[in-house]
């Protein structure tokens, strides 16, 4: 009979946490305890903000259901590991959807594993290779992580930082939000030493350290981090803007574009639609992302575009013919 009650306490809340309703009796056989005792542990939860849902019966049964917050959950190791390779994998390729939420989950959750477990997580993480799309950099998960804590820790980051001519240089900055383009992720901070803010991207960082010390956080020129980093790079590029016109119907059409060409409008009763949009980049990568939707199109606009998504469609038709 388990006689230690937090102890008891917690392996109840590990039972309820997975997702199926458990008779009293098996609960009491589980924990070695009485159903009378299992009840009181019950009540104990609830009394701790656990939506803990009781059904009448022969034999009663209990499950955890959703409540007005979060409570603290309670992981098993196979859990918790799963838990962190999942995050580690996700956020080290930078996959489209995984924002900084996700990075602030990991950053919270390697804190607390105990040393055996996070030896496992290294260990299997080294041991595997992942096969992934796109052109995105791979990032160590550990620099987002360090990253992701002084965010939310308003402390200030050093690190060092190599540019795309290869100048190397060492920044102190005041670190505002973490932004994840689906290729790539880039941190948005306040420079201390050139005074202003600043982008970087995180595949170029290396040697970051939390120095502990704390700022009050300035306020962002645009009052949104995607927003600054999406006008810091058109600052970098000579932006241009498109019409493409999709045969195909708008709902169709937008899961398959990345966010930054907008959404697309209806047109023709419907049946097509037209993206007008204003990107910045080579237009190859550009013609390159509009063939990889899988669906028939027209650009319209601009000329560059057009004659490039031209020479795109002869050069494949070669490569088909050349067998």
């Amino acid at each position: 009979m388990t006689t230690d009650t937090p102890a008891r306490l917690l392996t109840l809340l590990s039972l309820l946490q997975t997702p199926r309703e458990w008779p009293g009796g098996e609960l009491a056989d589980r924990l070695g305890v009485s159903r009378r005792t299992v009840r009181r542990d019950i009540d104990r939860l609830r009394e701790l903000g656990y939506p803990v849902q009781a059904t009448m019966g022969a034999d009663g049964g209990y499950r955890l259901v959703a409540g007005k917050a979060m409570p603290p959950l309670v992981l098993d190791d196979e859990e918790a590991v799963a838990i962190a390779v999942g995050l580690r994998a996700g956020a080290g390729h930078a996959v489209e959807g995984l924002d900084e939420a996700s990075v602030r989950a990991l950053a919270k959750l390697e804190q607390v594993l105990p040393s055996r477990l996070r030896h496992r997580v290294t260990t299997l993480q080294s041991a595997t290779t992942p096969l992934t799309s796109g052109d995105g950099a791979s990032i160590a998960p550990e620099t987002l992580t360090v990253m992701a804590s002084t965010v939310a820790g308003h402390e200030r980051l050093r690190f060092a930082y190599c540019a795309a001519d290869g100048s190397e240089t060492r920044r102190v900055t005041e670190p505002y939000r973490l932004v994840s383009t689906g290729r790539r992720w880039y941190l948005v901070a306040y420079d201390l030493d050139r005074d202003d803010w600043r982008t970087f991207r995180v595949d170029r960082v290396s040697e970051p350290f939390a120095t502990g010390a704390r700022f009050a956080p300035r306020e962002l020129p645009t009052g949104d981090a995607a927003e600054y980093l999406r006008r810091s790079m058109q600052r970098r590029h000579d932006s241009y803007g498109i019409t493409v016109v999709f045969h195909a119907p708008a709902e169709a059409v937008a899961p398959l574009l990345p966010h930054w060409m907008g959404t697309p409008e209806p047109v023709d009763g419907c049946t097509s639609c037209v993206v007008r949009a204003t990107v910045s980049g080579p237009v190859e990568w550009t013609a390159a992302r509009l063939a990889t939707t899988g669906l028939e199109f027209r650009v319209r606009e601009p000329a560059e575009l057009v004659e490039c998504v031209r020479e795109l469609g002869a050069r494949l038709g070669r490569a088909a013919g050349s067998g």
